[in-house]
């Protein structure tokens, strides 16, 4: 789950500059009030679609793992097809569909060739899956014990254990933080009825966002969207989130059998509209976002060798997302690697990035180190995103200048103003950490 939102920051790293400044967005409404974002693409013959709803795990209430059970019901048969005809429909013209679920929001995705035979089987498919979910007593029961399943399995990864731990005590009764997978107890009790009413509230057209990009005109992007969301109900949109409050623990370690400690480090960052965004954002890259060459890399792993990646991120989410250092060390050096995370965090503060240290986050963070990526795929998740948080149809276009105008004393402020290093949550899971309810 939270490798899609990793992904769409890692977009606003490493795209290359020529991308940021190429794609054309358009926007519009369909009939029924979805919003839809196109950039057309002509020159391959297919097409990707993601629709995105304000149906994350946020809106789960207290039956924790309701919205990704409801996602991932979806797919197990709709409209006039069963489980196995969906899927066999879809392979037979080639058309790939997906679909998850995060704290924010939750989507349905396709790529289809623009072959008109294959072209409509898609969209009739995600039409019905969005709306006509059937949502059988035996397809729920099915992914209910896969979901116990890998609830089971992330028990025995520390790592994931202390990110469940982290979030959860960082956002405490704030709807993130609980996780998207939810809990054992909850997934047992959670029903058919409850599975429809969660569908029926969030997955309509005022909650959702198209993104399309492919080789397709304005006016076929106008059907596709229309027929893909046609059959859903205008509704309304999700209200909005709280705000989250002061994170009351600031020590969440728990024992477990490893020769590693896993280590997280945060508090509260930002959200995605937030003014301090583009200095917190380039100050990190400094900080502990470009990997062996940022300052916590240079602290942690390569004078000290304590661990041997060391990093750190905000996460902007539609309300204050956090802001996370994380490494994994030896046991009986997790101490000394949180003191010098902590130092090198407080040095960062005090100092701010350096001249040489600043112009080389922005080359990095404005094309320095393009990926090879299918752009169409990585793009329509990006618009997806830009629409799905209300981000400006020019935010493409101006992001390299954004980066660009970013002064090493507006990062300074920003971290002396948001970071504050001895008032952090800290995170240890492994045989090193001290064991705690």
């Amino acid at each position: 789950m939270r490798k899609s939102l990793i992904v769409w920051l890692g977009l606003l790293v490493w795209l290359p500059t020529a991308t940021l400044a190429a794609p054309k967005i358009e926007s519009w409404q369909t009939p029924n009030g979805a919003k839809v974002l196109f950039v057309p693409a002509p020159g391959l013959p297919m097409v990707d679609v993601r629709v995105v709803f304000d149906a994350g795990s946020a809106r789960d209430g207290d039956k924790p793992g309701l919205a990704t059970f409801a996602n991932a019901v979806l797919s197990e048969g709709a409209g006039d097809w069963n489980a196995d005809q969906l899927a066999e429909a879809l392979e037979s013209h080639g058309i790939q569909m997906g679909n998850g679920a995060e704290r924010d929001m939750a989507w349905v995705s396709l790529r289809s060739l623009t072959d008109p035979a294959a072209l409509t089987v898609a969209v009739n498919v995600m039409a019905n899956v969005l709306a006509r979910p059937h949502m059988a007593a035996a397809d729920i029961d099915r992914i209910r014990g896969q979901m116990l399943v890998a609830l089971k399995q992330s028990a025995q990864d520390p790592g994931t254990i202390a990110r469940k731990r982290f979030w959860a005590t960082l956002y405490g009764d704030h709807p993130y933080g609980h996780d998207p997978d939810g809990t054992e107890d909850a997934l047992r009790l959670i029903d058919g009825p409850q599975l429809l009413a969660f569908h029926q509230r969030y997955y309509v057209a005022n909650n959702a966002v198209v993104a399309i990009v492919g080789d397709l005109d304005r006016a076929k992007a106008e059907a596709l969207a229309k027929d893909v969301t046609a059959k859903l109900p205008a509704g309304e949109h999700a209200p909005a989130l709280p705000v989250p409050g002061r994170f009351a623990q600031t020590d969440a370690s728990q024992r477990f059998p490893s020769s590693q400690t896993h280590v997280l480090i945060g508090q509260l960052g930002m959200a995605r509209h937030d003014p301090d965004y583009f200095p917190l954002y380039v100050g990190n890259h400094v900080l502990g976002g470009s990997g062996l060459v940022s300052m916590l890399g240079e602290e942690v792993r390569n004078k000290r060798g304590l661990s041997y990646s060391v990093y750190s991120y905000f996460a902007p989410m539609r309300q204050v997302g956090p802001f996370v250092m994380g490494a994994q060390t030896r046991n009986d050096q997790a101490d000394e690697a949180i003191g010098v995370m902590r130092d090198t965090l407080k040095a960062f503060i005090a100092n701010g990035p350096g001249p040489d240290e600043l112009k080389a986050a922005k080359q990095n963070l404005t094309g320095g180190f393009p990926l090879q990526i299918d752009s169409n795929k990585e793009i329509v998740q990006y618009i997806a995103m830009m629409g799905f948080y209300d981000l400006p149809l020019d935010w493409l276009d101006k992001l390299v200048s954004r980066i660009d105008a970013v002064t090493a004393d507006q990062v300074k402020d920003a971290f002396a103003r948001r970071v504050h290093p001895d008032d952090l949550l800290v995170v240890k899971v492994g045989n090193g950490a001290a064991e705690r309810d």
